[in-house]
C-alpha cells in the first residue's frame, strides 16, 4: 500500500482532536510561549504538534507535558529520555547502531561514542507519557512513537491518528510514511518494534504442531496489515522444516538464500496452502476489523511473553496497539495495559522493576477463558 500524505493540522481539526482526551483542556499556547518554550529548551515543535499546543494546553495529569507551567527539571527530563533510554541499552543491553563506528571494547568509550552520535539525532518531542513526535521545525505528519529505550514501535501514522488510537482506540490502516534521521532505523527494522510488523520473537517451537502455530500466527498478522521480514518467513519454514512438518515447498522456503528472499512471500503462501491454513483463516465478519484474528493473536503473543519468547515491554506495546486499541478497548484487557504504562514510566525503567508484573498479568489472562470476559 502506498503511504499518503494527511493533511495538515488545523486549529478546529485539533480542538476537535482534544475533545476525544481525559484531560482538562487550557488556553492554547501563543506563538509568543511557543517560541519561548523551544528557546528556553533548545528545540522546535513540529508544525502539527505547534498547531495542537495553539488549540489547547492538556493538562491535568502527569502525562501530558505542560509547557506553560510545568517543572522545568520534568521537562527537560521527558525530552531526555529517549536519548537516556538508548544509552541505558548501550550500557547494559549491548545495543549499538549500525551507522555508528566500530564499538569500542570499553563501555566507558562506547557510552562516550554514543553519546555524540546521538547529539546528532533529531530531538524527540514529548506528546504524552512516552509518546514522542519529531521536532522538526516546519514539518507535519511524522509518525508519533512510543518510547521506552530501543523498545520503540509506531504508535500513529500522525499526531491526528495517535490521538484516534491512544484515546478512542480507532486508528488508520495507511502505513507511516514519514520518520527522520536515526529514529527511523527502529521504525523500519532496527531492534525496536513498528506496530506493522511482526512480533519480534526468538523462536519457540519443538514440536510440529507448534512450528504449524508459528506459521499460522504469521498468517494472521499479515491478514489484519502487519509487515514482515524475508528472513522472519525463512526462519519459521526452517524451525517447521527441522520439526519435521513436511510439504512440498518447505524446503525451498526454508533454503532460501538472501539473493532470492524476494521468493519469500510467494513460498509462504505456498507452505500455508499446502498445509491448508488459508482455509481456517478467520473472516472479517464484524463490526472491528478482523476481530476473530485478533483475539487469536493477542493470546498468541501472551504466550510468548510468558514462555520468554517475547520480551513483555515490546509484547505489551503490541497487544495494546493491535489488541486492545483496535479491539475498541475491552476492560479485560484493561490491566495489561496498564501495566504495561506502568512498565514504560522511566522511573520504573532506572529502578529496574518492570516486567515481572506484565508476565504476571499475562499468565492469569491465558489462565482463564477465551477470549477474556468483560
Amino acid at each position: 500500500m502506498t503511504a499518503q500524505l494527511p493533511p495538515p493540522l488545523t486549529l478546529e481539526a485539533a480542538r476537535d482532536l482534544q475533545k476525544m482526551l481525559r484531560a482538562e483542556i487550557g488556553p492554547g499556547l501563543s506563538e509568543r510561549e511557543l517560541d519561548a518554550v523551544e528557546a528556553r529548551f533548545g528545540f522546535t515543535f513540529s508544525a502539527d504538534h505547534r498547531v495542537f499546543l495553539a488549540a489547547g494546553l492538556p493538562h491535568g495529569s502527569r502525562h501530558w507535558p505542560d509547557w506553560r507551567n510545568g517543572d522545568p527539571e520534568d521537562l527537560t527530563g521527558r525530552l531526555s529520555q529517549p536519548v537516556e533510554g538508548v544509552l541505558f541499552d548501550v550500557e547494559h543491553n549491548s545495543f549499538w547502531h549500525p551507522a555508528w563506528s566500530p564499538r569500542p571494547a570499553e563501555t566507558s568509550d562506547a557510552l562516550q561514542v554514543a553519546r555524540s552520535e546521538l547529539a546528532t539525532a533529531p530531538q524527540l518531542v514529548p506528546v504524552y507519557s512516552h509518546r514522542y513526535l519529531p521536532g522538526t521545525a516546519g514539518e507535519c505528519g511524522h509518525p508519533v512513537l512510543s518510547v521506552h529505550q530501543t523498545d520503540i514501535i509506531t504508535y500513529g501514522n500522525d499526531l491526528a491518528d495517535y490521538i484516534r488510537n491512544e484515546f478512542t482506540g480507532r486508528a488508520d490502516s495507511l502505513p507511516a510514511h514519514a520518520t527522520v534521521g536515526f529514529w527511523s532505523y527502529f521504525v523500519h527494522g532496527g531492534p525496536g518494534t513498528d506496530a506493522t510488523m511482526p512480533t519480534p520473537h526468538t523462536p519457540y517451537a519443538v514440536s510440529a504442531q507448534e512450528a504449524i502455530e508459528s506459521l499460522r500466527m504469521l498468517a494472521l498478522e499479515r491478514l489484519i496489515g502487519r509487515q514482515h521480514y524475508p528472513h522472519q518467513l525463512i526462519e519459521a519454514g526452517l524451525t517447521a522444516l527441522i520439526l519435521d512438518v513436511e510439504t512440498e515447498s518447505l524446503p525451498l522456503l526454508a533454503g532460501l538464500p538472501r539473493t532470492e528472499h524476494e521468493r519469500a512471500d510467494a513460498l509462504f503462501d505456498r507452505v500455508l496452502a499446502e498445509l491448508g491454513l488459508l482455509e481456517g483463516l478467520p473472516g472479517d465478519d464484524t463490526d472491528i476489523p478482523w476481530e476473530a484474528a485478533r483475539w487469536e493473536l493477542v493470546r498468541w503473543w501472551l504466550r510468548l511473553i510468558v514462555n520468554g519468547s517475547l520480551a513483555p515491554g515490546a509484547g505489551g506495546d503490541v497487544i495494546t496497539y493491535e489488541g486492545w486499541g483496535a479491539l475498541a478497548r475491552p476492560q479485560s484487557l484493561r490491566p495489561l495495559v496498564n501495566k504495561v504504562d506502568a512498565y514504560n514510566d522511566w522511573d520504573a525503567i532506572q529502578r529496574g522493576t518492570r516486567e515481572q508484573a506484565i508476565v504476571t498479568e499475562a499468565e492469569r489472562l491465558l489462565a482463564g477463558p477465551w477470549p477474556p470476559l468483560g
